[in-house]
């Protein structure tokens, strides 16, 4: 059975995990320890939702949901959601995304956004194939990473 449920401190050994799983994958450039996880998703000033997906007790994928601040990394525009998809290589094409994204698209609608960017690594095909699954498109040119847009009217 899979739970979706807010992200609480106590997952955070978990979270990092998932991302670790998904660069030991190759899907992601740089691996990460337990206070990046606390302080991006679980400690932001700007967080709009924080989801877990759990399966037998287990943490096996998340996705963010900030709102976009004055000069953040991704050149977002201010206002927009930001959000991020983090779903362990093993449980991936099990719909765990779309049931991730379903909480964070009521989460953006009750925040009041308009819209909500996902910058893509170019080479990130299973990332680039949720994100079109899921609505996104892209919107602007962007080197390495692809920002797509989702519009939440």
């Amino acid at each position: 059975m899979l739970e979706i449920r807010p992200a609480r401190p106590a997952d955070a050994d978990a979270m990092a995990e998932v991302q670790n799983a998904i660069h030991r994958a190759g899907l992601r450039v740089n691996p990460v320890d337990v206070a990046l996880v606390r302080e991006r998703y679980l400690e932001p000033e700007h967080s709009v939702a924080c989801t877990v997906a759990e399966h037998a007790g287990d943490v096996v994928g998340f996705q963010s949901l900030k709102r976009a601040w004055p000069g953040n990394p991704y050149d977002v525009a201010e206002g927009w959601g930001i959000i991020g998809t983090h779903i362990h290589p093993d449980v991936g094409r099990r719909g765990i995304g779309r049931r991730l994204f379903a909480t964070s698209l009521a989460a953006a609608r009750a925040a009041g956004l308009q819209h909500i960017d996902a910058t893509i690594g170019a080479d990130n095909t299973p990332a680039l194939a949720y994100y079109a699954a899921m609505g996104f498109t892209p919107y602007r040119a962007g080197g390495d990473a692809i920002p797509h847009r989702f519009d939440v009217g």
